[in-house]
């Protein structure tokens, strides 16, 4: 019990200096003060001569964009769905909708807050189309919403340090790529990517935190 309030204590901390991170990030793209930075990075990875391609070759830009497809809300939407079905199935229907409630809110503050800040996406011709404004990115914030949550809630149920190691260590190299794939591919800037990963694993920390404190609570109750 006193462990369980000590995770979220932590949780709530680390979700703090995250979101503080986010706050630092977001007022210096609001000042332009990342735009030098943004478009360098940006640049070091276009074909010289050519901004629309991406630098390496054929194959290689075709499995970033297979990797960028793990971050869609399409993807994520049947991770999501099939994870919900298998804890319904194991009687863990409470575990099921708390998953659900933190991605449901994951993204609809990612939305709100790309309608917030309205940031154009990177002008560079011939990247993936886009419909959205760029600024967080929602791949970087949504996948990391998914992906930590289902990795903190396989961690919490598996009694094997080696195995909760692995299943958060799984879940993190999916967020950090799928975050990549975004920059490489030219459809946000770094900032953008920085900002969602700070978003997302902030909020999936409050959820997770929240979720064990509310756990402690019934248990002494």
């Amino acid at each position: 019990m006193a462990e369980r309030r000590r995770f979220a204590y932590v949780g709530a901390i680390a979700a703090a200096v995250l979101l503080g991170g986010f706050g630092v990030i977001a007022d210096a793209v609001s000042d332009g003060d990342t735009l030098d930075f943004d478009n360098t990075v940006l640049m070091a990875l276009r074909t010289p001569g050519d901004p629309a391609e991406p630098i390496g070759p054929a194959w290689f830009n075709e499995a970033v964009r297979d990797v960028t497809g793990l971050g869609s809300f399409s993807v994520l939407g049947i991770v999501v769905i099939l994870v919900f079905a298998y804890l319904a199935l194991v009687h863990k229907q409470r575990t099921g909708w708390f998953m659900v409630f933190a991605v449901l809110g994951g993204t609809i503050l990612s939305t709100v807050l790309k309608a917030l800040f309205d940031r154009p996406r990177p002008e560079l011709t011939g990247v993936a189309k886009v419909f959205t404004a760029s600024f967080p990115s929602g791949h970087a914030t949504v996948s990391a919403v998914v992906f930590l949550t289902i990795g903190a809630m396989l961690a919490e149920a598996s009694p094997e340090r080696r195995l909760q190691v692995f299943y958060i260590g799984a879940a993190i190299v999916l967020t950090v790529l799928v975050g990549i794939s975004r920059i490489y591919l030219g459809v946000h800037y770094p900032t953008d990517v920085l900002a969602g990963w700070s978003l997302g694993a902030a909020w999936a920390l409050l959820c997770t935190a929240a979720a064990h404190f509310l756990r402690g609570r019934a248990a002494r109750t």
